[in-house]
């Protein structure tokens, strides 16, 4: 029986609406995309000097083991063009597996849930836009219950959604100011 994988797709360099549609198309590849979330364009976390990124959720129902889905995922960032020169630095993507079913894996170069997806905005408001009961497996808490306990904080604005590729997210605009 496949399994249904939560993956978090990202993008702050180029095109990112396109580095985005053309990484879902080859996910695709791989199984049956059950859901898209819309784009959201968020702050960058960690290092904040770089570009704003564009962001989505994707469900993907597959029979592959989590390392052989991880293995694919990176060989499509690297297609991109993805050089990993900084850590946490500007891409032109980056997939990470966020969940995999009910599924606790914890080895070298392979850890789901994602370790810092409760912690995350930017991955868990478009996953609880597609799938607000997904369920994290260690902390017992759906999508939806995580990103209502996040504190305020990481700017995370909705923009289209990534089924209607005829309509195209509207372009970034000015990051807020924020109240100090």
């Amino acid at each position: 029986m496949p399994d249904v994988f939560y993956l978090s797709l990202g993008s702050n360099v180029g095109d990112r609406a396109t580095n985005l549609r053309a990484a879902i198309d080859r996910v695709a590849h791989m199984g049956q995309v059950k859901a898209v979330s819309s784009f959201y364009e968020t702050e960058p976390v960690d290092v904040i000097d770089q570009p704003w990124f564009l962001n989505c959720v994707v469900a993907l129902e597959a029979n592959l083991a989590p390392r052989d889905l991880l293995g694919q995922l990176l060989a499509i960032e690297t297609q991109a063009g993805r050089i990993r020169a900084t850590s946490k630095g500007p891409r032109i993507l980056d997939i990470d597996i966020l969940l995999a079913g009910e599924s606790v894996i914890a080895e070298p170069g392979v850890t789901i849930p994602h370790p810092a997806m409760h912690e995350r905005r930017f991955v868990l408001e478009p996953l609880a836009e597609i799938a607000s009961g997904a369920m994290h497996p260690i902390l017992k808490k759906s999508a939806s219950e995580l990103l209502a306990a996040l504190p305020q904080g990481q700017i995370v604005r909705r923009l289209s959604s990534a089924a209607s590729p005829d309509s195209p997210p509207r372009p970034p605009q000015s990051p807020p100011v924020r109240p100090r």
